[in-house]
């Protein structure tokens, strides 16, 4: 049923000073995450690979080691997913409305909640990196998990016992990350920390870890290490609004892996219905948000 008279009863009183309601945008954090790319097939997918493993010392006399085990291992799925809202107001609306340029029938804010609720789907990749999607694929696994597949071995990208956000257990993982991440032949791979996702509440910490002169936490004259060793953060951290723990935090790696897939950017229609005169209004978009590598990401999801 279209928005009528008595839903907006007040904005047809002559003499109100104010009309409250609309409010300033949250920032969008996603694009400093997510590689956006544009999606033209209903479904899009990548494929891990296996190339070759490290060589073997040779036997005089003896043949070379061949290895023949080279292809194709997981197979990741991106399928976009529509996302719609609308709403509808009577002639009389329109028509009687003494504040417009407040309250636009035209305008209720459409951008504005279909920025957040991306927002929200980029988040909720992070929000559930434990859960295994079947529908991604992959290599059976969730994105953060402590035994990622590889021939002949498994890695982690997220602790055994998951830790709160501190100097130790920060440079505990970066030092995780590069120094055990290796590819589907177990061969070692130029991994480094980029930068550091953390919730609003974790945000005090990070910043005192990242950006103090010192070693953070300490009396001591130490340097802090964090903000200045080889291969650590340089991009510093990012706060989403939309994690749903206090306590989880993620690190970002150099290795691409997060991917925003745009099939249908964001677009409004607005039309008028003969038999009603009803004005109708709404907004469109098709996209998904992906992860195709999990050594994209580290992550710990402490409950304290």
């Amino acid at each position: 049923m279209a928005t009528s008279l008595s839903q907006i009863r007040h904005l047809l009183e002559p003499g109100l000073y104010g009309v409250t309601g609309k409010y300033k945008d949250i920032p969008s954090k996603w694009a400093s995450i997510f590689t956006k790319k544009k999606s033209t097939l209903t479904v899009e997918r990548s494929v891990s690979t296996r190339f070759l493993p490290l060589p073997v010392l040779k036997t005089e006399g003896a043949a070379a080691y061949t290895d023949n085990n080279a292809g194709t291992r997981y197979q990741y799925n991106a399928e976009t997913q529509e996302v719609s809202l609308g709403y509808a107001m009577t002639r009389k609306v329109l028509d009687d409305n003494l504040y417009k340029s407040e309250f636009m029938p035209q305008n209720l804010g459409l951008q504005r909640v279909f920025a957040q609720y991306k927002e929200i789907s980029a988040a909720n990749i992070l929000n559930n990196a434990t859960t295994y999607d079947q529908n991604i694929g992959g290599d059976g696994k969730a994105l953060c998990a402590t035994d990622h597949p590889v021939d002949g071995s498994t890695y982690a990208n997220k602790p055994s016992t998951e830790m709160g956000l501190n100097e130790a257990s920060l440079l505990a993982a970066l030092t995780t990350i590069r120094t055990t991440w290796v590819d589907e032949a177990n061969v070692r791979v130029f991994a480094r920390g980029k930068q550091v996702i953390v919730p609003p509440a974790l945000a005090p910490v990070i910043h005192r870890l990242i950006h103090a002169d010192l070693r953070p936490g300490t009396t001591s004259n130490d340097p802090n290490v964090i903000k200045s060793m080889d291969g650590g953060l340089e991009k510093g951290y990012v706060v989403m609004d939309f994690l749903s723990s206090s306590y989880a935090w993620f690190i970002q790696t150099n290795i691409d892996g997060l991917i925003y897939f745009e099939k249908v950017p964001f677009e409004t229609s607005m039309w008028t219905d003969d038999a009603t005169d009803n004005l109708n209004v709404k907004g469109y978009e098709r996209y998904v948000f992906v992860h195709n590598e999990p050594r994209c990401m580290w992550g710990t999801f402490p409950t304290s």
